[in-house]
């Protein structure tokens, strides 16, 4: 657990990290004039493209992260 103190000691890396493995964000996007569903992991970096939004929150789930819906 971090302290006050830490956390306002934490580096750019560190602060970049920050839910890497927890947290996944769902952006809806369009693609070949449709939607999908974009998952991105904490760092931005995408890491999914899903059919819709049940399917992103599904998939983010069964990989032990938690969804974030981006509007």
């Amino acid at each position: 657990m971090m302290t006050t103190d830490r956390i306002r000691q934490i580096s750019a890396q560190e602060l970049l990290a920050l839910g890497l493995k927890d947290i996944a964000y769902l952006k809806e996007i369009e693609v070949d004039g449709g939607t999908a569903v974009a998952i991105h992991a904490a760092n931005g970096q995408q890491i999914a493209l899903m059919p819709d939004h049940n399917a992103a929150v599904a998939a983010v789930w069964e990989n032990g992260m938690a969804p974030v819906a981006l509007q």
